[in-house]
């Protein structure tokens, strides 16, 4: 509130506009928003006059105003390409302001077919001025990486099936979506993988395009340092317990890594109003895209996810837009390769520009004790602390000690109450609620497959624990078995609850 109350009494600039807006938009509304995204970005201010009055828009006509807005900026043959962007209501001085936060955008955009620039006077329109134009393709292509052309590049060097897969997954996120009903060079063009550089004239698919669609040959010919590397360091501090090496397209690193973190880090019970929701994916589908989606592909630091005891690392090479950590309070997003973004959005892998942060911000500190960090810098940072572990659920070989106490101590050691994990405490917080449940349907409440490690991890320590018994104990294999809470679970519940 009191940044955009100094925003305004600022007054406008170049990467400030003020709309009045009172109860419809204004028409030129949409050439200021190409004329950020092809200068720096900027902010724009529904219901405040150009003079830096609070006008106000009016109540009963924001929501038609949001929605008109929305439409129209996912409309090609309004701004093309299409963006996509939020719009904030806020309060100041007792009236509604409508807040947009236009990031700079990779490409050069049109609006109703016009190419606009911003400068300290407004937009600009400098369609006609070919070397202005000229000059606008040159530093898009040279500032984002993403865009670079390779003109040898054609629709041989890249996955048909990948493609097609991707035009189906866009089909089932949104029915009107329309991928479907274009062939893959349309579908190249239309998400901007094949562009044309107006300075050489020359066409062709871009690194962007290579990257989330090209078979491994062709990206490492490209990028031969591209890797992402996950890697497991829990038992074998020195070296690692499990590792992936990922050299392959952008689509499937992303479920790679989200398949090497599912096996590893544990996915707590949890209830978001009465629907059961992972916050384990909801955190680290925030991770894995920031990993893929906001890399500097011509540095070849190589992206790594480090699981370790009770946290989890990340790092990947970077063009920061700041230093040290961010603050979710005031932090910016920024789009580092909005075409890839983009795409990552299109088939449901990425949520909207700042959405990713604020969920991991929310889950981050349910799921782990602690709010993650976050560090930018020429290496973007990431910590998320995570829940403790139980070796049981590393491999058996992980579990052996490697050495071996030579002598035995003659006294026995009175019963102590093993130590709660996470695991058991969520089977008993399940068990609670539910009173009775079978070993699947404790599989399905907990997004889980495997049933061997739901028995060792879950099942196992509750009932060696005598936390949790079995309704029928004479025949433990029999497939109307189930499980419920014992009285000494119960108190261990309530106690753990105070």
């Amino acid at each position: 509130m009191a940044d955009l109350k100094a925003l305004i009494k600022q007054g406008e600039g170049i990467s400030v506009e003020f709309k009045e807006c009172r109860r419809t938009l204004n028409r030129d509304v949409y050439e200021t928003v190409c004329a950020f995204l092809n200068r720096h970005g900027g902010t724009l201010l529904l219901g405040v006059s150009d003079a830096g009055a609070v006008t106000g828009v009016d109540t009963y006509s924001v929501e038609q105003i949001k929605k008109d807005f929305v439409t129209a900026i996912n409309n090609p043959q309004k701004i093309n390409p299409a963006c996509y962007l939020s719009v904030d209501e806020v309060q100041i001085d007792g009236e509604t302001v409508l807040h947009i936060f236009v990031p700079e955008s990779s490409q050069v955009h049109r609006c109703n077919g016009r190419i606009l620039d911003r400068n300290e006077d407004g937009d600009l329109d400098i369609t006609d001025h070919t070397r202005l134009v000229s000059d606008l393709y040159h530093r898009k292509q040279t500032t984002y990486s993403e865009n670079k052309i390779y003109p040898y590049a054609t629709l041989e060097h890249l996955r048909k099936d990948l493609i097609a897969k991707c035009r189906k997954i866009a089909g089932l996120q949104r029915e009107d979506h329309p991928w479907p009903a274009m062939d893959d060079m349309e579908l190249l063009k239309s998400a901007q993988l094949y562009q044309t550089d107006f300075e050489t004239g020359k066409s062709g698919v871009t690194l962007a395009g290579i990257l989330l669609l090209g078979r491994d040959e062709t990206i490492l010919s490209v990028v031969p340092h591209h890797r992402t590397d996950l890697i497991l360091r829990r038992i074998n501090l020195d070296r690692y317990d499990d590792r992936d090496d990922v050299r392959t397209n952008l689509i499937e690193s992303y479920e790679r890594t989200m398949a090497f973190i599912a096996k590893h880090l544990p996915d707590p019970f949890y209830l978001e109003g009465d629907t059961r929701i992972s916050i384990r994916d909801a955190i680290f589908r925030e991770v894995a895209s920031n990993i893929l989606i906001h890399r500097e592909y011509m540095n070849p630091f190589p992206a790594k996810l480090i699981i370790e005891r009770g946290q989890v690392r990340t790092e990947n090479s970077n063009k920061p837009h700041g230093f040290g950590l961010i603050n979710p309070a005031n932090f910016t997003p920024y789009p580092k390769n909005p075409v890839i973004a983009r795409f990552f959005r299109q088939i449901g892998r990425a949520d909207e520009l700042g959405s990713g942060v604020r969920n991991l911000m929310k889950y981050g500190k349910t799921y782990g004790g602690h709010d993650p960090e976050l560090e930018e810098g020429d290496i973007f940072r990431i910590l998320i602390r995570v829940p403790g572990f139980d070796t049981s659920e590393l491999p058996v070989e992980a579990q052996v000690t490697p050495t071996v106490t030579p002598t035995v101590t003659p006294t026995v050691t009175p019963t102590v109450t093993p130590t709660v994990t996470p695991t058991v405490r969520v089977l008993l917080e399940l068990l609670h609620k539910a009173g009775e449940s079978g070993s699947t349907e404790i599989r399905k409440a907990f997004g889980l497959k495997d049933r061997v490690h739901v028995h060792k991890s879950y099942l196992q320590p509750a009932l060696q624990s005598g936390y949790i018994e079995m309704t029928i104990p004479d025949k433990p294999n029999s497939r109307l078995q189930k499980y419920r809470l014992t009285d000494a679970g119960k108190r261990l519940l309530e106690s753990m609850q105070k």
